[in-house]
């Protein structure tokens, strides 16, 4: 799925009968909050009670070969020879959405196989973090003391798609600041039928993983019940196809720009690239 690979299409095909998407949770955050530590933790919560958990983790990718700078294997070593937790940094690739282009792919695949739990860490850098939002059942916005007042908060931008506040590194001076503020803003912010919880935490403890998790569940009972979660997964599916439109068409007017060199020389002549982009779509066939 990484590579892009047109195979990739057969085995979603063979799998539909077997698909079932398993419960998405997303992480999301400036660097430095500690993401990496609170997925380790909620994955050792998760498995202590004998369910299977999948993490993508998407990092900013290598300019030479493509690859994730932060390879898998530093992350959660604790974890690498359980057979029933699987790791994967993905590299971004460039998207600005924070998250791969494959990691919608995986999930589905992901459910196939059988995963009970996904888990989706993304790049952390700001405003390029809200696609997560689109992807995930219910989105964690991680927090810690000491990173700027509420205003930059504010501005960036990854507070209003909060389905669960977690202020991490609770241990430090300044927690309870970050904490009053955030209560502050949602006091201010228009009434919704959910209201995020503000959840302290310890990751390298283990301290208010079990209450992150409980808000988490209680997030998708909402879902539930308000019939939200059938409203997210048509929205899903509905984004899901015109990424994938997006994607084919971008790749069929790269081919046709390579190997047709008139349209390639017409193109530098008149420098219209729309005129270029909609004659490529209209009239050639993806062969």
């Amino acid at each position: 799925m990484e590579r892009r690979d047109p195979t990739v299409r057969d085995l979603e095909d063979a799998l539909r009968s077997d698909s079932r998407l398993p419960g998405v949770t997303g992480f999301t955050g400036a660097p430095g909050t500690g993401k990496s530590t609170l997925v380790d933790a909620v994955v050792s919560l998760l498995r202590t009670r004998k369910q299977s958990v999948a993490v993508l983790a998407t990092d900013p990718n290598s300019p030479f070969t493509g690859g994730a700078i932060l390879g898998d294997r530093i992350r959660m070593q604790r974890h690498a020879l359980d057979p029933k937790v699987f790791i994967r940094s993905m590299g971004a690739r460039g998207h600005l959405g924070g998250l791969s282009l494959a990691s919608r792919e995986a999930i589905r695949l992901l459910g196939a196989f059988g995963f009970d739990e996904v888990i989706l860490e993304t790049v952390g850098v700001g405003q390029s973090e809200l696609e997560v939002a689109a992807v995930a059942d219910t989105t964690v916005v991680v927090l810690t003391p000491n990173l700027g007042d509420s205003v930059q908060m504010i501005k960036a931008g990854i507070l209003e798609i909060a389905d669960v506040f977690v202020v991490n590194k609770a241990d430090i001076d300044g927690h309870g600041r970050v904490v009053a503020e955030l209560r502050t803003m949602l006091n201010m912010a228009p009434k919704t039928s959910w209201k995020p919880p503000i959840i302290p935490t310890v990751a390298t403890r283990q301290e208010g993983v079990e209450q992150l998790w409980v808000a988490v569940l209680a997030h998708r009972t909402h879902l539930e019940k308000t019939g939200k979660a059938k409203e997210l997964s048509e929205r899903r599916l509905r984004d899901e196809t015109a990424e994938v439109a997006a994607e084919l068409a971008r790749e069929r007017t790269r081919r046709a720009l390579r190997e047709d060199p008139t349209l390639a020389e017409r193109l530098l002549k008149d420098g219209t690239p729309y005129r270029t982009a909609e004659e490529i779509l209209r009239t050639r066939t993806d062969n």
